[in-house]
């Protein structure tokens, strides 16, 4: 046999294999749904959960155990949570390629959320920072439930006082991601010139205000009946993207925060001055490329990325209590507020999903259970 059809024949079963392991873990993969929702909870709590990805319709309030804190660790009774872009990611399994993750058939955590804010309601040996009535907020996978458990040493941190429930549980994934996006990728400081691409979403609300915390000159790019509120965050410029096309004004930025995606890595490039940096933290939507979702754009930046003095990437953010302790003292002081479109009841957590799906949410979307105070 000839070498070269010899290479193509092992090349064709090595690929035939490869086939055939996809196929088996696929239809391996499974969760605890089953076994959760037959139990009956001794400590029972209300939680949200999906067991299939699918649309918003997935998701249902079922009945869990409630969870007790292990040392280290503070149960915390929820009293709202945030809902964010990785929740209907989550939900829907889009891009395809996060299933490699989250699970190739059947997602493999089936529980939501992670923005939350509440009281604590125990706490297990060990803990000093935190007491049993302590207000707090933070971020935990499965936050859309009743009780969840956090440890004491990551993402939680006390409440500011005067600050409600709500308005803590929308910051902690929007306001890192717009934190750490301006401050470090984009090394944001006095006199820097700012352009902020979906001023008007959940991250984009926190990065205008951080960005003039920052001391930046702020340019924000939202819809004609955003731009008030926009400029009410501090924008000291707004752009209608619907009067007018920001990559063709001839204006150029250190920095541009996007949070859209919508044109071309070209026209960002002439956005930016020669060494201006462009960091993308988001974009799409649920029918928006499905297989591999921004990732494509993503190869595209680092294709680029060494050809060019300028810095083009994208940034996931790290949640952590660091962090979350600067964004609570900006909230103390009133540098920064959270914007809340919308609040839902936690039986309506579908429909909350449903609404920011459509991409027009102004800052945050928030879901609640009982009644919440300040």
């Amino acid at each position: 046999m000839k070498p070269l059809r010899l290479v193509r024949r092992c090349a064709a079963l090595l690929v035939l294999l490869g086939l055939v392991a996809f196929a088996i873990a696929y239809w391996r993969s499974d969760n605890d749904c089953g076994r959760l929702l037959a139990s009956a909870p001794a400590t029972p709590m209300q939680a949200v959960v999906y067991c299939d990805y699918g649309a918003p319709d997935v998701v249902r309030l079922v009945t869990l155990e409630r969870p007790a804190p292990r040392p280290g660790e503070l149960l915390i009774r929820v009293h709202a949570a945030a809902v964010n872009p990785l929740d209907w990611h989550y939900v829907r399994g889009t891009p395809y390629v996060m299933r490699l993750g989250t699970g190739l058939r059947k997602p493999a955590v089936v529980r939501l959320g992670v923005d939350f804010a509440g009281t604590v309601a125990a706490v297990g040996a060990g803990v000093t920072r935190f007491k049993i009535g302590d207000a707090v907020f933070g971020g935990r996978t499965g936050a859309f439930a009743e009780y969840i458990v956090v440890r004491e040493d990551r993402a939680v941190v006390h409440k500011p006082d005067g600050v409600s429930f709500e308005q803590a549980a929308a910051v902690p994934i929007a306001a890192i991601t717009a934190l750490q996006g301006l401050r470090d990728k984009g090394q944001v400081g006095p006199g820097t010139k700012v352009l902020i691409n979906g001023a008007s979403g959940g991250v984009g609300t926190y990065a205008v205000q951080i960005a003039r915390h920052l001391g930046a000159d702020v340019t924000g790019v939202c819809s004609t009946r955003n731009v008030p509120l926009v400029q009410s965050l501090g924008a000291d410029h707004v752009i209608d993207y619907t009067k007018q096309d920001f990559t063709q004004t001839g204006t150029r930025y250190d920095v541009v925060l996007d949070n859209v995606g919508n044109h071309s890595i070209a026209a960002y490039r002439r956005t930016l001055t020669d060494s201006g940096r462009y960091v993308l933290v988001g974009g799409g939507g649920p029918d928006d490329h499905r297989v591999i979702g921004p990732f494509g754009r993503v190869i595209g930046l680092y294709a680029v990325a060494p050809f060019v003095n300028q810095t083009m990437g994208m940034f996931v953010s790290d949640l952590n209590a660091r962090d979350l302790g600067v964004l609570a003292n900006l909230l103390r002081t009133g540098a920064i507020t959270s914007v809340i479109d919308r609040t839902y009841r936690w039986p309506a957590v579908a429909d909350a999903l449903r609404y920011l799906e459509q991409g027009r949410a102004r800052g945050k979307v928030i879901v609640t259970f009982g009644d919440v105070t300040p």
